[in-house]
């Protein structure tokens, strides 16, 4: 623990908000916003400068202004509930102050559709439609569930891997744990949540701003694994801008399913020129109940806080924030094998993160951001009440470099970077492991316009190591010792406006990732995720090669996005079912981690689009294929539980239709949700059954005196107390999914 001591204080020294002589000539923009209907004044509206990441709300009277910007063109991107978002392009010069008027029309859709107001001296292209997806507003909203994968599991292509109420991760188009990284205000959470399904996110949706979705080359900027995507939730813990005044939120939220209650408050003090940040969270939940029972050891109490103190100086800003993400909950009982009484699970994280930026004048470099952060993750696995069956233990440190440049050959304004790793594990069990890793990489990303033409293209190099304490010549699992790996990523996009709303476009990625620690070097058993897991320490990195197509059409009054994609890989790695009984624990199978070649490919698809005066229809459909190739001695082995290539963990066909009545600030809608069988499965594991799911949702908005905003939703899920098992569950063999679920979200802005 020292050491990493020793290097916060160094880093937060250098970085520390002193005096930066010749970096005080940054422009800014300020603006008005209003409804194009009625002319009132929009407060409360979330205000995003895209380039370069500033942020702020506008005041009770619509009012906002973002300090620091250096000399450039930008795209001011405005979210607000009840309105259309709008993105308006501004060009900042020196020191100046750009001063804009925004109206923002009310819309009935809930999706992502943005008009796009271009300065006709500086036109965007289609930048604003690259292969990314934002949740603001009442999307957030209407989705916010308990967990983040709960939250984004209704967009197309999304899914979630359970094993109970807390443990859940989202799951991309098939892909999920190491292929899809989750990020917290732009940095790794540092858990160990993608390495099986009993270990929980460490991060919790409810005090969300937004949630970003990036896809192609944008994903770049945080990793070359992220096949899948990449996934930030955005809490702004570190201002970057100083507001016009005091502000915050209060949200709370109750679930009948589970007796469950969150309460969550944020606040933003500005004082002169420094803004202090404090987010508060807490969430507890009895066992949920299924339809025919009682779901025992599934209850949950959590508290995801933070603090945030920055300075804004002329030259830039620098901020240091504070936060803790604690844990505590259960793993239902396998009356089956592993753990009959359940197993219970207390998670303790620690982070303190800087984050900095440094503006230039008349420099090849336009601003340079600098972020430090070290977080300590703790998990324990109580298999009784003094009984530890699993620790996991992880110190980790990362630092970014980077910075936006002025434009180079045929390209616009691009992000290079620089970006390291240090994690020190360890993992108790019967046979512990303890190692240590390093990761370096260098990224770019560069995008242009040509006409109506929008190109993006990035690279990343990768290096990591991982050390083992001690070489293992003779270990039961092989031969244990230092590995390295060294890969390059790339991914290119291409989206063409067509005009009048219509665009089309391509993403190519080739991913390149190693294999983590307990792919290596795993050797015992993980009863809380019913298996005995062998790594492999002869493992080579795993590379991807992802194609995709898309048509995406979005008007005032309607919006159609369609997808295909294929996703081929020459050395998935994955933990197989054998479908043997482990010797040291027959109540465990043994998991081996394997790499094998294997496909992904799937289609998805979704509208929404206005039908009457105040109705709305939305749809989406989803389908996705994963493949895998044979041994001669798997091909060889015949009856009921024989191999037939599938991929294991692979969500079925789903379609989900809906209407949305609209008067307003009052909304009501429902939605019918089909999930079809599951038959191709992978060997040992079982099929699932098809189901129908209905939903109904309500949502209401009004003003106060002081111009407080207040939102009110009730969502009730599985209206008619369907009982249906999710294929990505790994409880699916033994308990089904929760029944009826009444939800009830009531937030204040002030």
């Amino acid at each position: 623990m020292k050491i990493y001591s020793q290097i916060s204080i160094i880093l937060i020294l250098l970085l520390s908000p002193i005096s930066v002589a010749g970096f005080n000539i940054s422009g800014s923009v300020s603006g008005h916003i209003t409804d194009s209907e009625t002319g009132d004044p929009i407060p409360f509206a979330y205000v995003h400068l895209e380039e370069i990441n500033r942020f702020t709300n506008t005041d009770r009277e619509g009012y906002f202004r973002i300090q620091n910007i250096p000399a450039g063109s930008y795209s001011l991107v405005i979210h607000r509930l009840g309105y259309a978002g709008k993105s308006v392009t501004f060009t900042v010069t020196d020191d100046t102050d750009s001063e804009l008027e925004i109206q923002l029309r009310p819309t009935m859709l809930t999706g992502q559709s943005i008009e796009v107001v271009a300065d006709a001296e500086n036109p965007r292209g289609a930048n604003l439609e690259h292969a990314s997806i934002k949740l603001t507003g009442s999307s957030l909203r209407r989705n916010l569930g308990s967990t983040l994968s709960e939250t984004l599991s209704s967009q197309p292509g999304f899914d979630q891997r359970t094993m109970g109420a807390t443990p859940a991760r989202p799951v991309i188009r098939g892909l999920g744990d190491e292929r899809v990284l989750i990020l917290q205000d732009g940095e790794r959470t540092g858990d160990f949540s993608a390495s099986s399904a009993d270990h929980a996110v460490s991060v919790d949706p409810i005090s969300a701003a937004e949630i970003e979705i990036a896809r192609g080359p944008a994903a770049l900027a945080y990793g070359s694994n992220a096949i899948g995507g990449v996934i930030n939730v955005v809490r702004n813990q570190i201002a970057t801008t100083v507001p016009s005044e005091l502000n915050g939120s209060l949200t709370t939220q109750l679930a009948s399913v589970n007796s469950g209650a969150s309460l969550a408050g944020t606040l933003s003090i500005p004082m002169n020129d420094k803004v202090l940040n404090i987010d508060l969270n807490g969430r507890l939940g009895d066992d949920f109940r299924s339809p025919s029972e009682k779901i025992s050891n599934s209850n949950y109490l959590s508290s995801n806080s933070s603090a945030g103190l920055s300075f804004i100086k002329p030259w830039g800003y620098s901020g240091l924030a504070v936060s803790s993400y604690l844990s505590n909950y259960g793993i239902p009982p396998d009356p089956i094998g592993g753990h009959p009484n359940g197993v219970d699970i207390e998670m303790r994280k620690f982070q303190i993160e800087n984050k900095s930026e440094i503006l230039f004048e008349d420099h090849f470099l336009k601003y340079l951001e600098a972020q430090f952060s070290y977080r300590y993750y703790n998990h324990k696995e109580l298999e009784t009440a003094t009984i530890i069956g699993t620790e996991f233990t992880k110190n980790s440190a990362n630092i970014t470099l980077k910075g936006r440049h002025q434009g180079i050959g045929g390209f616009d304004d691009g992000t290079i970077g620089v970006w390291g790793e240090f994690h020190d594990t360890y993992i108790f069990d019967r046979f512990n492991i303890e190692s240590k890793g390093v990761s370096l990489s260098t990224f770019t990303i560069q995008e242009t316009d040509i006409g109506p033409l929008h190109v993006e293209l990035g690279a990343r190099l990768d290096y990591h190591t991982e050390i083992p304490k001690e070489d293992r010549p003779n270990s039961r699992i092989g031969y244990i010792r230092k590995r390295s790996y060294l890969g390059l990523a790339t991914s290119g996009s291409l989206i063409y406006n067509f005009g009048k709303g219509f665009y089309a476009g391509t993403t190519f990625m080739h991913s390149f990732r190693p294999p983590t620690t307990d792919e290596l070097f795993s050797q015992g058993p993980h009863v809380a995720a019913y298996s005995f897991e062998i790594g492999n320490p002869e493992l080579e990195a795993e590379r991807g090669i992802g194609k995709e197509l898309f048509f995406r059409y979005r008007r005032s009054d309607a919006t159609v996005e369609l997808s295909g994609y294929h996703n081929n890989f020459s050395n998935f790695i994955f933990p197989r079912d054998t479908g043997r009984q482990n010797l040291f624990f027959p109540s465990l199978n043994d998991y081996q981690f394997e790499g094998v070649r294997a496909v992904i490919y799937g289609f998805e698809a979704q509208t929404e689009f206005k039908m009457f005066s105040r109705v709305v229809a939305n749809s989406s459909v989803s389908y996705t294929i994963g493949r895998r190739d044979l041994t001669n001695e798997e091909m060889s082995v015949d009856g009921r539980n024989s191999d037939r290539g599938y991929l294991p963990m692979i969500p079925p066909f789903q379609a989900t239709v809906g209407l949305n009545y609209v008067h307003r600030s009052f909304s009501l809608g429902g939605h019918i949700r089909y999930v079809s069988e599951q038959d191709r499965v992978s060997q040992f594991e079982e099929p699932t059954d098809s189901y129908t799911l209905i939903g109904l949702r309500s949502e209401y908005r009004f003003s106060t005196t002081g111009d407080r905003f207040h939102t009110i939703s009730l969502n009730i899920s599985n209206l008619t107390n369907v009982e249906y098992r999710n294929h990505l569950s790994r409880l699916k063999e033994v308990f089904p999914e929760p029944g009826r679920n009444i939800s009830l979200l009531y937030r204040l802005y002030f």
